[in-house]
């Protein structure tokens, strides 16, 4: 599909790539990995063909349309957020604006027959275009590509000039979806986007029938989607095939090889070094260390990446609370007219890790502002338990930093004496290295500040922290350090995040936010999402999804806990445990069984839907083709606008009847 060759790219004495071969074929889903300025974005601007290499090329076929999301910067003006979206679908409006001015056209008593005769045969031809290309499809697909991606449908009436960067980046996001390009190139597309967005997002690429480039800095979304990992490091770059799970894997194998064998031609040339310095000025050995001098010439020096340090971080000690640390009673939050949560009571129990979920707008913000008592309920009341000390991480931590303070100073002022060693350490572990820490905070870009706000918090003892999206601009490797860090953490966590892998690893309770209320899960998200899943469904509420194939029941409990080995059933309880275990899997069965049922006779009632309206409309189209039909602008009116409904309703029952057929396809895998 899109081949580099030979392709070199340098900013300065900066080389990004050097001498460079790589292609994507058709319907791969590649994930662009590598060190924060290896040359991700460049490389991705390079094949949208927004920059040029400076050696070597890009071949494409003639054919191949290609749609880029860069990180930000996209602004959308002058329409509705609808027709903004719709814009995708180019070709096909003009083409319906055609129809409608052929319309209006044949309306016309006085056009002659000839004229009138060519211009139906026109409309003909481009209804069938129209018809081919699914344009009586348009509105149902840009309403559930918006809906996906959280837009509501009071949203798709409002101009887009109304909406903020991350909702601006939402819409060209959805117009590249919409444009299905051959090839799809995302530079971190799930920024700006919350879980439920996410989610829906990983579903369609997977689905996706086209080619995608991605980079991300989320784990989970990279192992949902992607099919081959491609890692720029060295100026240079390697496949790896496989998730990103299965590529950390590899790398790190290949790098421990890779650092071997650079030990091993050092050694070896010191070696040959020391042999030279020694006889270079013995005539009887001249000719050795000659030989020997030619050798080093021709070694070519084994490039090998830094080893990283992994950093263990122990949180500083800070006095137990107790047994609840804290409550919301009641508790009411509106600004204006608008209420935010209304009569919420929460319960936060010591060592609870919590995460609060929801779409974009819903509240989490608000209600971690109210636990961290940063705000005060309008109605109710906010309790405290006993010897609290807590940490709030706002969504602005960034912005509150001193300026004037360098990184090092920063992480230095307010944390405890015995904690002052491991900031080097820290800062290591946030990518602060070298002369970076004398660096004053006034000077850091937007990430780096993030970064140092999230590393100021470690220092500082706690027994509960409430973080609102603490992983916002932190690369994978910082996300590992903050993710270990928190997994030894002793204390209440709170926290809100958009990276589903860190949600996964942490939390053990989920209260979901919305409609002004709250609702706990005691669960993991794996648990939560499951459970919502056979509630949509239209099954019971189970509390737990079914024990894996290996038979260990999945578990709530705190990371600590669920590593410790559990005691070996007895006999009977083991007896009674499978009983369980078949009549659950008895009833999953039979309500398998009865959903499949449901989506047969939904797609067979959609069916006789489709063929009624599809006779309607040959009924129609055989009066449209009576000579003289057009004569009468009023009386064929009404048929006309009846024929052109018919057809947009057969477009959206024939789009419900693929997404039915898909559905049972999936209950049969």
């Amino acid at each position: 599909m899109i081949q580099l060759s030979d392709l070199s790219k340098s900013f300065g004495d900066r080389v990004l790539l050097d001498h460079v071969t790589w292609q994507i074929g058709q319907r791969e889903r590649v994930g662009l990995c590598g060190p924060n300025g290896a040359g991700k974005t460049t490389l991705l601007r390079m094949l949208a063909g927004l920059d040029e290499p400076d050696e070597g090329g890009i071949v494409k076929p003639a054919n191949l349309t290609v749609g880029y999301l860069p990180q930000d910067g996209v602004t959308h003006q002058g329409h509705s957020v609808f027709d903004e979206a719709s814009l995708a679908f180019g070709p096909l409006l003009a083409l319906k604006a055609d129809m409608h001015d052929i319309e209006g056209r044949l309306g016309d008593r006085s056009l002659p027959e000839a004229e009138h005769d060519a211009l139906l045969a026109r409309y003909s031809e481009r209804q069938d275009r129209f018809h081919l290309g699914e344009g009586y499809s348009i509105e149902l697909k840009t309403a559930t590509v918006l809906q996906g991606l959280g837009f509501r449908e009071e949203d798709f009436s409002r101009p887009t000039e109304t909406f903020s960067g991350g909702w601006q980046m939402r819409i060209a996001l959805a117009k590249l979806l919409l444009g299905r390009p051959n090839l799809l190139l995302l530079d971190e597309p799930t920024n700006h986007l919350d879980l439920e967005a996410r989610n829906w997002l990983e579903d369609y690429l997977s689905e996706d029938a086209h080619a995608v480039i991605l980079v991300s800095h989320d784990r989970f979304f990279l192992d949902r989607v992607v099919t081959r990992i491609t890692d720029l490091n060295l100026r240079t770059l390697t496949d790896y095939h496989g998730n990103y799970s299965e590529y950390i894997v590899e790398r790190d194998e290949r790098m421990d090889r890779l650092r071997q064998a650079k030990r091993e031609q050092e050694t070896e040339v010191a070696r040959v070094r020391q042999f030279i310095d020694r006889f270079r000025y013995q005539a009887t050995k001249a000719a050795q260390v000659q030989s020997r001098i030619k050798t080093l010439e021709k070694v070519v020096p084994i490039e090998a990446p830094p080893e990283r340090k992994r950093i263990h971080f122990t949180f500083p000690a800070c006095a137990k609370s107790g047994r609840t640390v804290l409550e919301l009673r009641h508790a009411h939050k509106a600004y204006g007219p608008l209420v935010v949560l209304d009569d919420v009571s929460l319960h936060l129990e010591r060592g609870d890790r919590v995460a609060l979920v929801g779409p974009n707008g819903s509240g989490k913000s608000t209600l971690m502002r109210l636990l961290s008592g940063v705000e005060a309920p309008d109605a109710g009341e906010r309790v405290e338990g006993h010897q609290v000390v807590s940490q709030y991480f706002a969504q602005d931590e960034a912005a509150r930093l001193d300026p004037s303070l360098t990184v090092y100073e920063t992480l230095a002022s307010g944390s405890p004496n015995h904690m002052v060693p491991a900031i080097r350490n820290i800062l290591g572990g946030f990518l602060f290295s070298g002369d970076d820490v004398y660096k004053r905070a006034a000077v850091l870009s937007g990430g780096e500040r993030t970064r140092l706000a999230v590393a100021r918090m470690l220092l500082r003892p706690s027994n509960m922290l409430l973080l609102d999206e603490p992983t916002n601009h932190l690369d994978l490797d910082s996300k590992e350090v903050l993710l270990d860090a928190l997994e030894d953490y002793g204390g209440t966590l709170v926290f809100v995040s958009h990276d589903r892998y860190f949600v996964e690893k942490l939390a053990t309770k989920v209260v979901e936010i919305g409609h002004g209320g709250v609702v706990p899960f005691p669960g993991t998200y794996e648990e939560f999402l499951w459970h919502k899943a056979q509630v949509a469904a239209g099954g019971p509420a189970p509390q737990r999804p079914p024990a894996p194939a290996d038979g260990r029941p999945k578990t709530s409990s705190p990371p600590r806990a669920r590593s410790r080995p559990a005691a070996a059933p007895t006999p009977a309880r083991g007896g009674a445990a499978a009983r369980d275990a078949r009549k659950r899997q008895h009833r999953e069965g039979r309500r398998h069984q009865q959903a499949a049922t449901s989506l047969r006779a939904q797609i067979a009632d959609l069916e006789s839907r489709i063929a009624a309206r599809e006779a309607a409309i040959k009924e129609l189209e055989t009066a449209m083709a009576v000579p003289g039909f057009y004569d009468d602008r009023e009386a064929s009116k009404p048929l006309i606008d009846r024929h052109q409904a018919l057809m947009w309703e057969v477009g959206d029952l024939m789009a419900r009847w693929e997404r039915l057929q898909q559905s049972v396809t999936d209950f049969r895998a």
